[in-house]
């Protein structure tokens, strides 16, 4: 290419090489060219000379390859560019063909299959595999390795059952070392409260919490942790009800353990003489209701279809089969009223929460004329925890339950529960409750399955008043999701589900919010090696 001004300044021609053909011809006024005319000038042509130089190539190199213009620049500038297609998307078109075609054959019996990757490339060299044989062997080795993984997934579900229903061996030591020391120590054996205490369990005046369990580290983190976090812990009395094997140990531990000047009681189920069958006859059925005891303590495999089942489903239903359900200490919240005669108002707290506010202002809440005040659990982000309805406990294609239920109506929280127990005994909530769980009985456990809740959202329906969200946080034993700022914030936080803090099983992230509490200083505690 090369670049020509005529003799008189007038003409700037732009040919290629050969000089056949003018590329470009500028022609120029005869007047003075101004400096800035020029300065536009060059500049343009610095804009315009590598596409001249890219067209004199193309033009150049056309009698070479003996095609267009337009066929060689599109194959020199890319084939994208101009719509063409190159080899690799023809063989990415023929491959996705071929496994299309695969995916509807059956996989022949007898197919060995690689057990990696590598081995898969190794065996297409040594077998020279055409590409319907590799994608036949590679749809082959994926559904091996779905069901592989989904029988491991059903095999940790049921391994993390186990696991939450069993008894921590640091948990188990606890209870037999408190137990042997209630029998040789006196200042284990002590009264609780002191006689002079006695007048405060039945005084109205106090905030009176009630806690069933057969848990003493679990007690004892719920009992620490409201009475650390109360602007008022002298107005505490806390009521603690446990099973006759537990009461022992349990009142050791309190007994060698004050929490002044809060007020500890430790009474087994034994000595409430209202515990009696006549009183709780469909508690004595459910647990020797032989289709009851081997739906909680049988095989939880045998006869579910896995290949049919998702593993949240299955998940879903093992915490439904966990043993706790039919133990007396879990349906022992319905009988409040009776066991606590002279009690005017009660707050009811689960062994697996802890309490990070001051619970004082519950005694406050105007539950206008209703028993429960509860937090409701259908309004929140949290898909696992706070989307539960009716639905979610219920079998509605039972008829008794689709004619008495709504399956969109609001569930709500089991577990810390303002109970106004004067307008409880004004209602029959307690034989609604019972009558209930023996259609469920009858009906072999079709209508739903899970413990005490689904019984105890009939038998309160309309008996209910919705306090703030804020004071209840459910869902840490559930998934390892939980926001750490809605944790830190609520005044009760619930590890409701498998995952307990207290197993090893537990969400790591979750436990230290449980684990602050336990006295790790305490001689029981360091010699069963329950450690931080």
């Amino acid at each position: 290419m090369q670049l020509h001004i005529s003799p008189s300044m007038r003409s700037i021609t732009i040919s290629s090489s050969n000089e056949f053909i003018d590329l470009m011809k500028i022609k120029v006024a005869a007047r003075h060219i101004s400096y800035r005319t020029l300065f536009h000038t060059i500049l343009i042509l610095a804009f315009l000379l590598p596409f001249v130089f890219i067209l004199t190539a193309v033009v150049t190199l056309e009698g070479v390859n003996k095609c267009s213009s337009i066929d060689c620049l599109g194959r020199r500038i890319g084939p994208r560019l101009l719509g063409r297609v190159d080899d690799s998307e023809r063989l990415a078109r023929d491959f996705y063909k071929i496994l299309n075609e695969v995916s509807t054959q059956e996989i022949p019996d007898g197919l060995k299959l690689p057990n990696s990757y590598s081995q898969l490339v190794s065996d297409m060299k040594n077998n020279h595999y055409d590409a319907k044989t590799f994608a036949l062997v590679l749809r082959a080795m994926m559904e091996k390795f779905e069901r592989d993984m989904r029988e491991l997934k059903f095999a940790e579900l049921m391994n993390k059952h186990f696991a939450a229903s069993s008894i921590p061996k640091g948990i188990h030591c606890l209870s037999l070392r408190l137990t042997d020391e209630y029998s040789s120590n006196a200042h284990a054996r002590r009264q609780l409260p002191s006689p002079e205490f006695l007048p405060v369990l039945s005084d109205n005046t106090y905030h009176h919490f009630i806690l069933a369990t057969d848990n003493i580290l679990a007690a004892s983190v719920v009992v620490s942790s409201a009475v650390q976090s109360s602007s008022k812990p002298e107005k505490i009395v806390f009521h603690i009800i446990t099973d006759k094997k537990t009461y022992a140990g349990m009142h050791s531990w309190f007994a060698l353990n004050s929490v002044a000047p809060a007020i500890v009681e430790v009474k087994g189920v034994h000595q409430f003489d209202w515990l009696t069958r006549e009183n709780v006859p469909v508690l004595e059925a459910v647990e020797s209701h032989n289709g009851v005891r081997n739906y909680y303590h049988g095989n939880h495999v045998a006869g579910a279809n896995l290949t049919e089942t998702t593993p949240r489903t299955f998940a879903s239903k093992l915490q439904s089969r966990s043993p706790k359900y039919i133990s007396l200490l879990n349906h022992l919240r319905i009988y409040i009223p009776e066991l606590f005669p002279n009690l005017d108002k009660v707050v009811f707290l689960d062994d697996d929460i802890v309490v990070q506010g001051d619970l004082s202002p519950l005694w406050d809440i105007d539950l206008g004329g209703k028993v429960n005040g509860a937090v409701e659990t259908c309004r929140g982000e949290d898909e696992w925890v706070m989307s539960k309805r009716l639905r979610n406990y219920f079998n509605f294609s039972h008829p008794l339950i689709a004619k008495h239920l709504d399956p969109e109506e609001c569930a709500w929280a089991y577990g810390m529960n303002v109970f106004d127990l004067q307008a409880w005994r004004k209602t029959n909530i307690r034989e609604t409750y019972h009558s209930w769980l023996r259609e469920n009985l009858k009906s072999n456990l079709t209508m739903w399955k899970l413990g005490t809740l689904p019984p105890a959202l009939i038998a309160f329906k309309g008996h209910v008043h919705i306090i703030d969200s804020s004071w209840h946080m459910l869902g840490l034993g559930y998934q390892n999701m939980t926001n750490i700022g809605n944790v830190k914030q609520a005044a009760v936080i619930h590890y409701n589900g498998q995952s307990k803090p207290w197993l090893e099983i537990g969400f790591e992230h979750l436990r230290p919010f449980w684990t602050k509490y336990v006295n790790y200083s305490n001689d029981f505690i360091k010699n069963c090696h329950i450690l931080e």
